[in-house]
């Protein structure tokens, strides 16, 4: 191991091998190796599902189980076969009777059960539920709007709410959702940052805390926030959300460590250690893709890139094999880059971490509190496996829309 939060890599360095065919998927031998994988994980998944009343989120809990059945059917199903889509839908009906209203985030909240049913539900053809379901999350704005207490990050706040509707206009059309509602959560999320950004007199335009503490990752922070605004669609709220964003990530780019990784948060006294989706270079890497194809600013390819690296060296990490912390959802950085330059470099580290992820549970990593979760268990790494096959279709769930 190299250290206490992740094991030495044991793969060599990118040698010149293509690994995508002629049909845009990955070659032999690796998709039938990972194709095996996945139903042999699946199985072992299956066998150990437990169903908590307690959480229906998409994050940790039962929806989660149902995301993955999702995935399967858009991914592996042969044409005419809906029955992931039932096995998903079963899931779901119990959820859906159970929302609280507390809260309104796509992974920790009822956007994220309801979303996904207004998907299944339209593959299906059962238009008149799916709509029902979008006119549910829609009537959730006012309060993510209104709520002054709500905070603005990606897993219990309001852009948290923003990717669900952003995950229903990719699966559905980007007419499914009301104009109004987007500006209206975009021009909250704004508000908020501008007034913090403010009354803490930064030097850049919009600043957000969660806890009063100032995460700067995915999960809680400044990266996932940027990330969510800019994959906004709407042609009459981008030129301001960009002009708001890019001084933003300018700023981000001044905060990175020597080796390349990213801090957790402003004035953290972890120093460079987190190598993580929700905290670390993984999670920016997102980010820094993006404003690269909006701005064309070479400073956040190199960024990426450089982010990249570190991934490579430092991400196969101790607490398992899952999306949020561990060696999935890292790989995700790869295949962002992958899609975005044509490097055959970035997609040999995502297949490699995809066979780090194929040998699941021999390599003596801890066992994650939820382990067939979909964000810290076997169900993200099952849906990252089912990704790589068709890498230049792959996309972060939940969080990578554009």
């Amino acid at each position: 191991m190299a250290s206490d939060r992740a094991f030495k890599n044991p793969f060599s360095d990118y040698s010149g091998e293509h690994l995508l065919g002629p049909d845009k998927r990955l070659k032999e031998p690796y998709q039938s190796k990972i194709t095996l994988a996945i139903d042999k994980l699946q199985k072992h998944w299956v066998s150990k599902l437990e169903f908590d009343r307690r959480d229906d989120s998409i994050y940790t809990g039962n929806a989660g189980y149902a995301f993955l059945y999702l995935h399967l059917h858009n991914k592996l199903a042969q044409p005419g076969d809906s029955k992931h889509l039932h096995q998903a839908l079963d899931i779901l009906k119990p959820c859906l009777e159970r929302l609280r209203g507390s809260r309104q985030s796509f992974l920790c909240g009822d956007s994220g059960p309801l979303a996904l049913a207004a998907v299944i539900y339209h593959n299906l053809g059962k238009k008149d539920r799916a709509r029902k379901c979008v006119e549910h999350v829609e009537e959730m704005h006012e309060h993510v709007c209104s709520d002054t207490t709500l905070p603005d990050e990606i897993l219990y706040g309001r852009c948290g709410y923003l990717s669900a509707l952003l995950f229903l206009q990719k699966n559905l059309g980007s007419d499914c959702i009301n104009k109004e509602v987007i500006a209206a959560v975009v021009a909250s999320v704004l508000r908020s940052g501008e007034a913090l950004s403010k009354r803490e007199r930064c030097s850049h335009p919009l600043m957000y805390e969660w806890h009063e503490k100032a995460y700067l990752g995915a999960a809680h922070g400044l990266a996932g926030i940027y990330f969510m605004l800019l994959q906004v669609q709407e042609p009459a709220l981008q030129d301001h959300i960009r002009g708001k964003v890019r001084p933003c990530i300018d700023f981000m780019l001044t905060l990175r460590f020597a080796s390349g990784n990213c801090p957790s948060s402003l004035g953290s006294s972890n120093g460079d250690k987190l190598v993580h989706w929700c905290h670390g270079a993984p999670g920016w890497v997102h980010m820094f893709v993006l404003a690269f194809k909006i701005y064309k600013d070479k400073r956040y390819l190199d960024a990426a890139k450089d982010c990249a690296e570190v991934v490579w060296k430092r991400g196969l990490l101790n607490k398992g094999y899952g999306i949020c912390h561990g060696p999935a959802g890292n790989a995700y950085t790869f295949l962002t880059l992958f899609k975005l330059t044509g490097e055959q470099k970035f997609l040999y580290y995502a297949v490699k971490f995809a066979e780090w992820c194929c040998d699941y549970s021999k390599h003596g990593c801890r066992t994650p509190d939820r382990p067939m979760s979909m964000f810290e268990g076997l169900a993200g790494t099952i849906y990252f496996l089912a990704d790589i096959l068709d890498p230049l279709k792959s996309a972060f769930p939940s969080f990578e829309f554009h």
